[in-house]
């Protein structure tokens, strides 16, 4: 068995709370049109908890049929494998309705779904932008204080929205897509922000969705992936120029003695402290792969190289669709 990967505090009023300095992103063992084995995300779970992973992430949505079978997927873990309930820090989304009646019946949807597990940190998947950020604190406060789950996290939010939801209660964790495939201005902006402010962030999305291990096809891809579907940097016109990037991470890779994944991972790690990236992973073994990034050291040269390859190969498209909100 490898060695339990390094810990770090996470953020806001979860501060006292160790975790991995990797997590573990839940969302395609369930959100396709074929769910993974039940028995292998089980195995791919239980190998992360095993090696010191914490931070496990999910939402009320990440289901086809039914919407709730991440959650049920937990649930049915955790009851298996009730020796994990505590070391499993479980961070659930809902979706960006915010208001009292819409949140509340999240809450209990998801606390009805999980069994008797926890909601460690709950956040809207989206800020609603028909509301301001103060009030939808205000509300998720009273509500973390009337323990309906433990910790407020912010997702897919900019760092100025970031920066006025901590004036009105603690922010625990904010989740946005980092990769060397998603890095824009304002990535780095809300990572500057969060440090400032001391809150974690969880850094979905990594490996850009699997696209920069290079060992996806597009038409491997089954009909209905949301990657196939609806994420532009996908799409038939634009996939066969961004193979550029993973074919350079490669290479990168190679002369590191390191995966792609892994120098992706370790990558991110590097960006700060308080940044833990959320690698997907349905298979034990991809979340070996995954986790024991958490124990590689990029050295000045190696970061130099990794930023060079992403300026020397841009990437064509934007995150998921023209015309999708995004940094509410």
């Amino acid at each position: 068995m490898s060695a339990r990967i390094p810990q770090t505090n996470l953020g806001g009023s979860a501060s006292s709370l160790r975790v991995g300095k990797v997590g573990h992103g839940l969302m395609l063992m369930t959100w396709k049109p074929t769910p993974a084995p039940e028995d292998q995300c089980f195995a791919a779970i239980r190998t992360s908890l095993e090696h010191g992973v914490g931070m496990f992430n999910s939402a009320e949505f990440y289901g086809i049929n039914p919407r709730e079978a991440n959650l049920n997927l937990i649930r049915q873990f955790l009851a298996n494998h009730p020796e994990y309930t505590n070391q499993m820090f479980l961070s659930v989304k809902s979706s960006s309705r915010s208001s009292e009646e819409q949140v509340g019946q999240s809450i209990a949807n998801i606390s009805q779904h999980l069994g008797g597990k926890k909601i460690d940190l709950f956040q809207l998947a989206r800020v609603d932008r028909a509301v301001p950020v103060e009030e939808t604190m205000r509300l998720l406060e009273r509500l973390r204080e009337e323990g309906l789950f433990g910790h407020i996290g912010l997702s897919e939010c900019a760092a100025e929205t970031l920066r006025r939801a901590c004036k009105v209660a603690p922010v625990a964790v904010v989740e946005i897509e980092v990769s060397p495939f998603a890095y824009e201005d304002e990535t780095k902006a809300v990572i500057a922000t969060a440090r400032e402010l001391g809150v974690t962030v969880a850094a979905y999305s990594p490996l850009g969705q699997g696209f920069l291990t290079g060992s996806i096809n597009r038409s491997d891809l089954e009909r209905g992936d949301l990657r196939r579907e609806g994420l532009d940097k996908w799409s038939e016109k634009n996939f066969e120029s961004n193979m550029g990037l993973a074919g350079a991470l490669k290479e990168i890779a190679q002369d590191k003695g390191v995966t792609p994944a892994q120098l992706c991972i370790v990558w991110v790690c590097s960006l700060g402290e308080h940044v833990i990236p959320i690698p997907g992973s349905s298979h034990p073994g991809r979340s070996l792969e995954n986790l024991n990034a958490a124990n590689i050291t990029l050295s000045k040269e190696d970061i130099e190289a990794v930023e060079r390859a992403m300026e020397e190969n841009p990437v064509q498209g934007v995150r998921f669709q023209k015309g999708y909100p995004v940094w509410g």
